[in-house]
């Protein structure tokens, strides 16, 4: 029976970003993954995807080519080539984390785990053998999956999960996209700019129902702009395939009127399912509630040395997260002096055209908790680098409390937003007020600035408004 002092179940951005820190903080460590090493995220999600959507906004630039000044004929997108680049990105990043773990002498177990009493690891691998480990310290860290929803169960052909959407073998002419969360909102971007014709179904009452109003609100005009279809307030009853397609039955919840959609293909993105199934969590003694493992601030399990981060425990199902809840979990078992991860100030992002950033509370959150608000709005169209870059869509939009200028919230809609949300998170780190952000001196022309002029116009000192 080998020996770890840590032994991480599951080797995506959690608990790779785990197991590396650990190593750094001189443990025994050991991985065990049962597919590939980056998990998800690198193999199949964050990186894969970005890859796509970025081949698709190429074609974009490509087809507006002559709104630069650019004259161009004959443009067309290669569907098998642009999925083999993105399969090609996620595999080097895969080998990435391969060199990372041969670098900080971490054992790689390839196969599939199965917790027992006393922190004892059995894994079993692809031919059937099994190996029995013991650890001091286990992380659980074994991610999420597509969640399965009646009526529109995943049959990988014709009801598909994302997944199958970055490995379609041919472009599909029509797709009814279910859920309008950012898996959703991205690939219903990524198919329609390359010619699909989608078409969104949301059972709430706006697209990214979790973003601030009016970034939910822009979104929706610039996506009809596009040409893509916007059926809120509606529910998916169930889906048929016959002759190889798809008939929809979808129910307008307002109307109470149901009716048929018909397209090649459905995309079921209405959010992920925890793996914590067929681990042995609970003849292991591991506290487990509805699917997401119970854990205390610091990622203990209700079983001394078991832990748990990630998707499968409570907090949004983020990579960013689960690689900082890593660190944190192992940061606590080496001693070290560590405050809880504050899940009030963690970014989201959305990466369709444009981009969605935000992180703190929502105007109607805000309001709700009872603060008296200052708010802030720059239209990108007012930027100089966002009327040279041709990308004029979006905003900022910061919330401050009227009464200490604390940084309550903020959200982005726009180009390459993703890349700025980080100077809120830090601000807010930092308990930063909206006059020291007015008083920061941000360069010119940049799409940053428009932060800048958005805490300005919250406090009627905007210049270029």
């Amino acid at each position: 029976m080998k020996q770890y002092d840590v032994l991480v179940i599951g080797a995506g951005p959690g608990g790779y970003v785990a197991a590396i820190r650990a190593s750094q903080l001189g443990f025994k460590v050991g991985v065990v993954e049962r597919e590939a090493l980056g998990g998800i995220c690198l193999n199949w999600g964050c990186i894969p995807t970005k890859a796509l959507l970025k081949s698709a906004q190429v074609f974009e630039y490509i087809s507006h080519s002559e709104d630069y000044g650019i004259k161009t004929k004959g443009a067309e997108v290669d569907f098998n080539a642009t999925i083999k680049r993105s399969r090609d990105v996620a595999g080097g990043m895969s080998k990435g984390v391969q060199f990372l773990f041969k670098k900080n002498k971490i054992d790689a177990i390839m196969g599939s785990a199965y917790i027992k009493a006393n922190r004892i690891v059995e894994v079993t691998d692809a031919g059937g053998k099994v190996e029995t480990y013991t650890a001091k310290h286990v992380i659980l860290a074994t991610g999420a999956r597509s969640r399965q929803l009646p009526g529109i169960e995943q049959d990988g052909k014709h009801i598909i999960g994302y997944r199958e959407a970055m490995t379609l073998k041919t472009q599909p002419k029509s797709m009814v996209v279910v859920g309008s969360g950012a898996i959703g909102v991205e690939f219903a971007y990524l198919y329609a700019a390359i010619g699909t014709e989608v078409t969104i179904v949301e059972y709430q009452n706006r697209i990214l129902p979790r973003e601030d109003k009016d970034v939910s609100k822009e979104m929706a005009k610039i996506f009809k702009k596009k040409g893509i279809k916007l059926l809120t307030e509606s529910q998916v009853l169930g889906v048929k395939t016959p002759k190889g397609g798809c008939s929809v039955e979808i129910k307008d919840l307002k109307k109470g009127s149901t009716s048929t959609l018909e397209a090649d293909i459905v995309l079921s993105a209405v959010g992920v399912t925890p793996n914590t199934d067929n681990l042995g969590l609970e003849n292991a003694g591991i506290k487990v509630e509805r699917g997401i493992v119970q854990v205390d601030d610091y990622y203990q399990t209700s079983v001394q040395g078991v832990y748990a981060i990630g998707d499968i425990v409570k907090g949004p199902a983020l990579a960013h997260v689960a690689s900082a809840e890593g660190i944190l979990c192992i940061e606590k078992i080496a001693g070290h002096d560590v405050e809880p991860l504050d899940y009030g100030n963690l970014p989201n992002c959305t990466y369709s055209v444009p981009e969605v950033a935000s992180v703190g509370m929502t105007e109607d959150e805000a309001k709700e908790a009872g603060y008296e608000l200052k708010i802030g709005k720059f239209p990108f169209s007012a930027s100089g680098k966002a009327s040279a870059a041709g990308a004029k869509e979006g905003f900022v939009k910061v919330i401050f409390d009227a009464k200490y200028g604390e940084w309550l919230g903020a959200h982005f809609i726009g180009a390459n937003v993703t890349e700025m949300i980080a100077e809120v998170v830090t601000a807010r780190k930092l308990e930063t007020t909206g006059h020291e952000i007015i008083k920061a001196v941000h360069p010119h022309p940049t799409m940053s600035e428009a932060v800048m002029e958005a805490a300005a116009a919250a406090y009627d000192e905007v210049i270029h408004l």
